[in-house]
């Protein structure tokens, strides 16, 4: 009997602390202001597919996130205990914990999944620091067949993992039934040097093994110069891409900051069906654009200022040619910080409402959509706010995604 009573005195300790918790959600909930992105032109049909992460705060006291999802504002606060335990996901993180729940459990990264109509496959180094000071790092693989469910999943050794200190995976593809894993490593080195490598490993997931560990670029350094990779932000993280660009930075670091050495810093291109890798010839694409552009696997989009207004250009990646430049009909400010998207032939452009330090302009985001080829306004709109109060909140951007 008092093991049945203790049973019905923690079931109505959980039901009352989640009432509670609802209770807290409404209130909190409804005296919060309600930001709506109003119509300027164009369709508002158009943000249908818009999802934007942001962060409402009042001075130091005060920091919730919300979500901008078809037009419409959901504070942290208002979503399920089960949706917070999760926290903040990337939309096609949480379609496909949805589709394929037991095979994403504790994979969240997006960098390391790949998907395409038959497969769906996620490698990660999960590393540890021994006693002795060394690096132990294993990666961790899995592959499922869509088809029937069936999933392959193991861990195997980082080969060479004694002069690795650092392992950050940055695409995943699936060529010819062998996972590519693309990663940026730091190297230990003698003395004061530093070094830092891209490497490409080949993976045979039937056989759980790994056939070939390539190094397609290493740089040693010593300080005060410094040596970086860096990618375009990629708009498509986990589908089939053939080429990969990379940007090799080198520089010095002054006194007065990070003085580039442009001479010898280039642009490379690896390509997976070829296994070339080639450094893209000086021309339309810069440096610059290459760095801040944003690549699909088929082309590579970058954001220019002229004349007061701003440009996409788009590249194709595998003749690295200027295909189209268009002009976008929002006046173009330097001083201000944006975010574009590019999906379904159309190019998402927000301005964020901060400037390039990353403070509030006290301006309203202002969100445009537009065809990608003609540039032609599929809709145009800025934020609002319903509360008399909001004066008091400040809206950060975060990000923004399109389904």
């Amino acid at each position: 009997m008092k093991r049945y009573l203790c049973s019905i005195i923690i079931g109505m300790a959980v039901i009352l602390s989640i009432g509670t918790y609802y209770v807290k959600v409404a209130s909190s909930a409804s005296s919060l202001p309600k930001y709506t992105f109003k119509t300027l032109e164009g369709s508002d049909k158009e943000l249908d597919p818009v999802i934007i992460n942001a962060t409402l705060q009042n001075g130091s006291t005060f920091y919730e996130p919300l979500t901008f999802e078809s037009n419409t504002t959901t504070y942290e606060s208002e979503k399920s205990y089960l949706e917070n335990l999760t926290g903040r996901q990337f939309y096609q993180i949480k379609r496909l914990v949805k589709e394929h729940r037991s095979f994403m459990r504790g994979r969240d990264s997006i960098s390391s999944l790949y998907e395409d109509d038959d497969f769906l496959a996620y490698a990660s180094v999960n590393s540890d620091i021994t006693n002795n000071g060394k690096m132990e790092a294993k990666f961790d693989i899995g592959l499922l067949e869509k088809k029937d469910e069936e999933e392959t999943s193991f861990q195997i050794e980082l080969p060479n993992q004694e002069r690795i200190m650092n392992v950050d995976v940055r695409d995943v593809q699936l060529v010819h039934s062998k996972l590519q894993v693309l990663t940026m490593n730091d190297v230990n080195s003698n003395n004061e040097k530093q070094t830092k490598e891209v490497h490409l490993y080949t993976i045979d997931v039937a056989n759980k093994k790994v056939l070939n560990d390539k190094t397609l670029v290493s740089e040693t350094f010593t300080d005060p110069n410094q040596v970086d990779f860096q990618m375009p932000i990629d708009l498509a993280p986990s589908q089939p891409n053939n080429m990969v660009f990379i940007s090799l930075i080198k520089g010095v670091n002054h006194e007065d900051g990070f003085k580039e050495k442009l001479k010898e810093s280039k642009l490379l291109s690896y390509n997976y069906e070829t296994e070339k890798l080639e450094t893209v010839k000086k021309g339309s694409l810069s440096l610059d654009m290459a760095r801040s552009g944003y690549a699909d696997g088929k082309n590579l989009y970058a954001v220019e200022m002229k004349s007061g207004k701003y440009r996409i250009k788009t590249f194709d990646l595998s003749s690295q040619t200027l295909t189209n430049d268009t002009e976008l009909d929002i006046a173009a400010n330097k001083e201000e910080l944006y975010t574009a998207a590019f999906k379904n032939g159309r190019v998402y452009f927000l301005l964020n409402g901060m400037n390039q330090e990353g403070l509030l302009t006290y301006k309203p985001a202002k969100l445009l959509i537009a065809d990608l080829k003609t540039g032609k306004t599929l809709y145009k709109g800025e934020t609002v706010i319903n509360k008399k109060n909001s004066k008091s909140f400040d809206l950060f951007i975060d990000d923004l995604e399109i389904k």
